[in-house]
């Protein structure tokens, strides 16, 4: 499958506010700058439709896409350093959680992490928290064009090492630079799709 269309739907502050219209959902989660909006507009063919922004913490809502006419990418506020109030972040903390819990139609979660850095503890409590709730994961290691192939190669073996016990064996590389990655997550998310 092929991306073909890709349109801005609407940036939801609650879950009153989700679309209505039956499509299956993608979610992509990730400490703020570990480069989700770049790959989602990699991903998207596009330039700027995710916005990018040198500061932590631009993406406050759910950000919804609608792709093909036919099915969702729903892009997360991103957790950990950005520089907003605590009681924001709690806002953000418990849509996000409320959103994966409840939506029927979340096929999945792209977890995003830094090649360079590797899961942090707030990724390893996301991915402990999806693991117990049953909800489908791909790990993305973003930013390798940063990294030798050969410190790319050792790392993902290293952090894989770290996934298993949550049983996942894959972190696919990815580079919204130079496309690295690209056509092995889109047809991972196609097969989050199947499910």
């Amino acid at each position: 499958m092929k991306i073909r269309e890709v349109e801005f739907i609407i940036s939801v502050a609650s879950l009153e506010q989700l679309p209505k219209d039956g499509c299956s959902e993608v979610a992509f989660a990730g400490r703020s700058n570990v480069g989700k909006s770049s790959l989602i507009n990699c991903l998207l063919n596009r330039k700027k439709l995710a916005r990018i922004s040198s500061s932590p913490g631009k993406t406050r809502q759910l950000n919804y896409y609608k792709i093909n006419n036919e099915f969702y990418f729903v892009d997360l506020p991103g957790y950990g350093f950005a520089k907003v109030a605590k009681s924001e972040r709690v806002q953000w903390r418990s849509l996000i959680e409320a959103f994966i819990e409840t939506s029927p139609r979340l096929k999945g979660v792209v977890l995003i992490i830094d090649s360079r850095i590797g899961p942090t503890q707030l990724d390893l409590q996301l991915i402990d928290w999806l693991s117990s709730i049953s909800k489908p994961t791909v790990v993305i290691a973003t930013k390798c064009d940063k990294l030798s192939k050969s410190a790319v190669k050792q790392r993902l073996s290293k952090y894989s090492g770290s996934l298993s016990a949550y049983n996942l064996k894959t972190i696919l590389p990815f580079s919204s630079a130079t496309g690295m990655g690209k056509k092995e997550l889109l047809l991972a998310i196609f097969d989050l799709m199947r499910r």
